[in-house]
């Protein structure tokens, strides 16, 4: 069963977290996903950019997971999943922190999984026509260790918009990563809307 479990992303949570990364492309910058689970899929409905500076610190990471998963518990959904940019675009390790990380959400969500940005497969999208999220998909195997899923064609990443590459692409252009507030902005300023209810109208 755990095998063939599928992940989907929607648009808004995928675009959200690569324009993220994209405001801050010298930094690390982290996320998490918010959705669901039921059967064999998890759908990921939301996302909330996190931080640029100093990923691993423990105190802003607890404060920001509470506000995160009080204000979606209330909404029916909860953290499902951790998003990680690597510092270096040639980078596609995945790091300590991410697991980390992930291994906190884990903890609460068995079904967590860490997607991790492919600078190659991002730099590569206005040359191609691939539909594919350009995020690598890691999952926790039974020795407790992260593993890149997918290359033994049992776990899926889907984006829920066939669309979604395309879209991305438009918000490049338009350099829309500049309205993107993440957590660090947010505790810098409180007005600064970690909910981004804005990037999208």
């Amino acid at each position: 069963m755990g095998g063939e479990l599928r992940y989907e992303i929607s648009q808004n949570a995928y675009i959200k977290l690569v324009l993220h990364s994209l405001k801050h492309k010298t930094s690390a910058v982290n996320g998490v996903f918010v959705g669901s689970s039921c059967d064999d899929a998890v759908q990921i409905i939301d996302s909330v950019p996190l931080f640029h500076n100093h990923l691993g610190l423990l105190p802003p990471l607890e404060i920001s997971l509470i506000m995160i998963e009080e204000y979606y518990s209330a909404r029916g959904l909860g953290i499902v999943g951790y998003f990680h940019a690597n510092e270096r675009s040639d980078d596609v390790e995945l790091g300590n922190v991410a697991k980390n990380i992930g291994d906190h959400i884990y903890r609460y969500f068995p079904q967590a999984a860490i997607l991790l940005l492919d600078n190659k497969k991002l730099e590569a999208l206005p040359k191609g026509k691939d539909g594919l999220p350009v995020m690598q998909l890691y999952k926790r195997d039974a020795s407790k260790n992260w593993k890149l899923a997918g290359s033994d064609g049992g776990c899926r990443l889907t984006t829920k918009e066939p669309a979604a590459n395309a879209v991305l692409l438009d918000y490049i252009s338009s350099k829309k990563w500049e309205d993107v507030v993440d957590f660090d902005d947010h505790l810098d300023d409180i007005t600064k809307d970690w909910l981004n209810p804005e990037l999208f109208k």
